[in-house]
């Protein structure tokens, strides 16, 4: 049972836990995508995936006690049946999803909706309202891309940036929302063989990163100004955008 050796997987693999961490910490938002990408360019994503799995399985555990008591629990009950709904349809169908052509919807679809707030930006916005039609649909949309292709944080922002939450509160939204997530996909990705002993081990070797950088990221949440969050939010989804429909689009061509 030995981790994967080469100095080079480590080299993107470091820089890809810290990453998921801030992000997990609830500070980036979908940032933690990022993190299979950058562990791809040196091994394949399916090997990345289930490496990073499991760390942020320890990500969501930490998480969930730094923002014990935050969450909106209206988002939940609205978001998380559809969700795990989602994710069931990801395992049934896993042999016949196009993976790149996933990408490129979800690149494609959160790029449009950045596109939509500078439009409106000159009018006053103010927070929307609950949408049980909405939020079933994105919730559905969450849980079947981040079980194909680990993309699941944009179509969750599509539903929950425009509620306007306090940074708090969204972050520890989120925590919950997919810490529910990552535990379901544990069971498909275990029986598809993701864990095998090199993974696991890997897995190890890199777990201590894992508290440390989500911690940072549950203190940049309660000290960044609410209008700067949301900024950051929307740029870090306009960059992950770019990036999605990127891949899809080579990986499809």
């Amino acid at each position: 049972m030995l981790p994967i050796a080469d100095p080079a997987f480590y080299l993107v693999a470091i820089p890809a836990v810290i990453v998921a961490g801030l992000s997990k910490g609830g500070f980036g938002g979908s940032l933690a995508m990022l993190a299979v990408p950058l562990m791809a360019l040196a091994i394949s994503p399916i090997q990345a995936a289930g490496i990073m799995l499991p760390i942020l399985v320890a990500m969501d555990i930490v998480g969930l006690v730094a923002y014990r008591g935050h969450a909106d629990k209206r988002s939940l009950l609205i978001l998380l049946p559809a969700a795990i709904a989602g994710i069931g349809v990801g395992w049934a169908t896993a042999a016949l999803v196009n993976e790149a052509f996933v990408r490129l919807l979800v690149g494609a679809l959160s790029l449009l909706f950045v596109a939509d707030f500078l439009l409106k930006r000159k009018r006053k916005q103010g927070s929307a309202e609950h949408s049980p039609i909405k939020g079933s649909f994105w919730g559905l949309v969450t849980g079947f891309t981040s079980f194909v292709s680990h993309t699941g944080g944009p179509p969750f922002q599509l539903y929950m940036v425009p509620l306007r939450l306090a940074p708090t509160l969204f972050a520890g939204t989120a925590v919950i929302f997919f810490s529910v997530i990552n535990a379901l996909k544990l069971i498909p990705y275990f029986m598809l063989g993701q864990f095998d002993t090199t993974n696991l081990a890997t897995s190890a070797v890199l777990l201590p990163l894992a508290p440390i950088a989500t911690l940072v990221g549950v203190k940049l949440v309660k000290i960044v100004n609410q209008e700067v969050f949301y900024g950051f939010i929307y740029a870090v989804m306009v960059v992950i955008g770019i990036k999605l429909v990127w891949d899809g689009m080579i990986s499809l061509l």
